[in-house]
């Protein structure tokens, strides 16, 4: 049987591909889309999922809207994502209308509505949606499977010298996520920055020869260009689609059992991820692991063919 999960996004370059292996993998089923304001305003991030799932022809998905701004924060954007948070591509029109359901309410409502351990969560940005259902709804952190989410590092940071973005935004919700006794498996930069998108990647995906894949290499040029310009990457490290391929194939993502936590109150070190990594303080019961290793061949594999597997059902009709 397919997993199930939720996957709770800001669409971001590297969130569109996520949303693709995440519909397109037979191992996984996507049953709910939510957006939050990340790397860009909700209002753009919600527009961007919507055209994401037209042009790879997902419907019978349902999608809502969530959080606008973090837990107690001023909301921030992520520059590499450009203007509309997905620049270097045309949208098009949505072929679906969101679900009239608050994002945190549809999160809430299909883990109640499943079988208990069925659901597993992969928030890709911020974390204020998955803190938001935790608090209106605590029965979802018995019934929830595993959270796997791309967030934090335990020894890179982007957004500051230690800290992540999707942390270092909203890292009150962030520290809720984290202390929940669920299993959380955090798949940050020291991972996904081995998911480079190369020329070879690239190679790839144009041999696909369909308009989602042109599209794909749209995401990827602007993405590498930007990259480049603010953190010095030759190839563009594509985050999110890790934590998705961490659900279907485990073995893809080498994990460290440790504890984490989440700073809320340094003045150089909000958002940090402070893993402990030394053997005689990890608890046997210890809930939380850290993604530290890559099978990038893998990885790229799922994805591209997702990418493919949409793109010839969308080019079918």
């Amino acid at each position: 049987m397919p997993q199930k999960i939720i996957l709770d996004c800001d669409p971001g370059h590297d969130d569109a591909i996520a949303l693709m292996l995440a519909h397109g993998n037979p191992d996984v089923e996507l049953v709910a889309v939510t957006t939050v304001g990340g790397n860009a305003v909700l209002e753009k991030t919600t527009k961007n999922a919507l055209g994401v799932l037209t042009i790879a022809g997902i419907t019978g998905v349902p999608i809502a809207a969530g959080c606008a701004h973090p837990l107690m924060r001023q909301g921030e954007d992520a520059d590499v994502h450009g203007e509309s948070g997905l620049d270097g591509v045309v949208l098009p029109e949505p072929a679906m209308e969101l679900d009239p359901r608050h994002g945190v309410d549809l999160i809430v409502d299909t883990i109640m509505e499943a079988e208990p351990k069925t659901i597993t969560l992969v928030p890709t940005g911020p974390l204020t949606n998955i803190a938001m259902a935790m608090r209106k709804e605590p029965q979802i952190i018995d019934r929830v499977k595993e959270v796997v989410l791309m967030g934090g590092g335990v020894h890179v940071g982007n957004w500051s010298a230690v800290a992540e973005f999707n942390i270092k935004i909203d890292p009150e919700a962030a520290a809720m996520v984290f202390d929940a006794p669920w299993e959380v498996t955090m798949c940050g930069l020291d991972v996904t920055h081995q998911a480079l998108a190369t020329d070879e990647v690239a190679e790839r995906i144009k041999a696909l020869d369909t308009p989602l894949s042109e599209f794909v290499l749209g995401l990827f040029g602007f993405f590498r260009h930007a990259y480049h310009n603010a953190q010095g990457f030759e190839f563009p490290p594509v985050h999110d689609p890790v934590a998705v391929a961490r659900v279907i194939d485990p073995s893809i993502v080498g994990t460290v059992r440790a504890p984490i936590v989440v700073e809320t109150r340094g003045d150089y070190t909000l958002g940090m991820t402070v893993t402990e990594l030394r053997p005689a303080h990890i608890p046997a019961d210890c809930h939380t692991q850290a993604a530290m290793t890559l099978d990038a061949d893998r990885f790229w594999d799922l994805v591209i063919d997702a990418i493919a597997r949409l793109g010839k059902d969308s080019s079918n009709g």
